[in-house]
């Protein structure tokens, strides 16, 4: 029996290696980039190895490998050599490329749970992992700093937050952890270590079980001048502050495969709203979230519902009869892009979305998108005849694109040299004589797809790397801003007059002041398009995975 082998076992593509190596360095910095790449480029070494390999002191190896374990980024266990051999690591590069859907996880919290379900999911993504009621008391202290004077958040209303992201799974806990010695005497010939991240709530049953804190009260609010001894104090008490509460040693994490799932889900949803209309879309939400639980991370199919099971869970200000509905589901099952199928006739019906076909679908949107913008609407036209009937001649492409012979035969060649469109040959003869040989065009979704997306990663890290040429060419005057507005927020505390604040604001001259809202307008675009990019990323990942899984 063969076992599928994770995404973070194997090799890394040079744009991902370079991707993941421009990503440690911006959320971590120089040191952990170069470790975090070593190891990547290496696979899996020990300690000594990566030191002597990437030339840094010992110590600050050390202390890369704790930020990268803390982040769930790296794994450690027992190597080729068993549990007495020395301890070996290994990244996870998947985690590594999460870190580019950070913004994206945050703004879905803050859209799904409020400021509160905001500031928790961030805290924990800059944390890598925290105890509930730290993550609390935290969280309790920002929402409080932003409220006016007087008022203050208290702390049932972010435990409250809290359980409603563990309940809806986007949090979970930290997998126990275990010393590399613990590892059986199996690992002697597995280089896998022996402690590993979970990639499915079932490992663990108390993944989703919330503690029981003993916290009570409300945030505090820092002034400006306390904030370096607030948190000096907070890190050397924070052990004391579990234990007192009673969840020590019970740290949670983000749940990215959830937030995936989210992802995926509203990607179908909006497809449908735009192929179909606003009431066919709700009726796939509402079939999406019924089967959420239920169905498995890489299924192809949601759970089976009947028709009478989805018109009782539809909101009832969608004011949709039992005969509309049905209408409505026969429209999604009889439509070309098959989001919905029927699976039988009990119950009224019973329906699935068909996830894997859903897939497809908006990952062959995507590329005809990117061949329509990068080589116009007739080469668009070409490329979706080619993926709609498979295998075609050059003369009947000219006949079925209705384009002249010359301009099909120019793009047709555009696109083989651009690996978009493949050239399969069939000979009638074992010679191969060109004569006597069909010379036939093809789109092979898959392979397009794969190469699409290590353009889409190499897009990406030009775009971080313009934006931190752009943060350093203008560090002084970026420095000056800060150190401006920090006196201005100090000023106004205090109750300063106009007359003082205008003073301080013309210490930044108006060719400066121009300088900065070209830079920050320019910084704004590459962070858009970043986003942007990552929403096809992502489509293209989770094809690519739904097609190797359905395998």
């Amino acid at each position: 029996m063969t076992t599928e082998i994770p995404r973070y076992f194997l090799e890394m593509t040079a744009q991902e290696v370079r991707l993941s190596g421009l990503l440690l360095q911006e959320h971590f910095g120089d040191v952990v980039e170069k470790v975090g790449t070593r190891l990547i480029r290496s696979g899996v070494l020990t300690l000594r190895a990566l030191a002597y390999e990437t030339k840094l002191p010992l110590d600050l190896v050390k202390k890369s490998l704790c930020v990268l374990m803390q982040h769930g980024m790296c794994l450690f266990g027992a190597g080729r050599r068993g549990p007495a051999g020395p301890v070996e690591y290994r990244i996870i590069s998947e985690r590594i490329l999460h870190m580019l859907r950070y913004p994206r996880y945050i703004y879905t919290a803050k859209s799904l749970y409020g400021d509160t379900g905001e500031l928790i999911v961030e805290e924990i993504l800059q944390r890598g992992q925290m105890t509930m009621s730290s993550t609390v008391k935290t969280v309790a202290d920002r929402l409080t700093h932003n409220m006016p004077e007087g008022q203050s958040m208290d702390y049932s209303e972010v435990v409250s937050a809290f359980s409603r992201l563990v309940e809806t799974h986007f949090l979970q806990r930290c997998p126990p952890t275990a010393s590399a010695g613990s590892s059986s005497s199996g690992a002697v010939n597995t280089p896998l270590p022996a402690v590993k991240q979970p990639t499915e709530p079932e490992e663990h049953p108390e993944c989703y079980k919330l503690p029981y804190i003993n916290l009570t009260g409300q945030g505090k609010r820092r002034r400006s001048s306390e904030d370096g001894e607030a948190d000096q104090r907070a890190a050397k008490k924070a052990k004391t502050d579990d234990s007192e509460c009673g969840d020590e040693g019970i740290y949670w994490q983000v749940n990215f495969q959830r937030f995936h799932l989210h992802f995926r889900d509203q990607a179908i949803i909006s497809a449908v709203s735009c192929k179909l209309d606003q009431t066919s879309s709700e009726i796939v939400r509402t079939m999406l979230r019924m089967s959420e639980v239920t169905t498995p991370a890489h299924a192809a199919f949601t759970q089976a519902l009947s028709a009478n099971e989805i018109f009782r869970a539809l909101p009832s200000s969608y004011n949709i009869a039992r005969p509309i509905l049905d209408q409505y589901l026969t429209l999604l099952v009889d439509d070309p892009m098959e989001f919905v199928g029927k699976t039988g006739d009990s119950g009224g019906g019973m329906y699935v979305v068909n996830l894997h076909r859903a897939l497809a679908n908006l990952a062959r949107a995507t590329l005809e998108s990117v061949v329509q913008e990068r080589f116009g609407s007739r080469s668009a036209r070409i490329f979706r005849l080619l993926l709609r009937k498979r295998h075609l001649e050059q003369k009947q492409v000219e006949d079925f694109a209705m384009v002249p012979a010359k301009e099909a035969k120019d793009m047709l060649y555009t696109l083989l040299s651009e690996n978009l469109v493949q050239l399969q040959e069939i000979p009638k003869t074992p010679d191969y004589a060109p004569s006597r040989t069909f010379y036939l065009y093809t789109v092979n979704q898959l392979p397009t797809a794969r190469l699409l997306l290590q353009h889409c990663y190499k897009t990406v890290g030009n775009l971080i790397e313009r934006r931190l040429y752009e943060t350093k060419e203008n560090k002084r005057l970026l420095e000056k801003s800060q150190r401006i507005e920090a006196i201005l927020a100090s000023l106004q505390a205090t109750g300063a007059e106009a007359a003082q604040l205008t003073e301080v604001e013309e210490m930044i001259t108006a060719p400066e002041r121009q300088q900065l809202e070209s830079l920050r307008h320019h910084i704004n675009k590459l962070d858009s398009s970043e986003n942007q990019v990552d929403e096809t990323i992502f489509l293209l990942e989770s094809y690519i995975n739904s097609t190797q899984a359905a395998r």
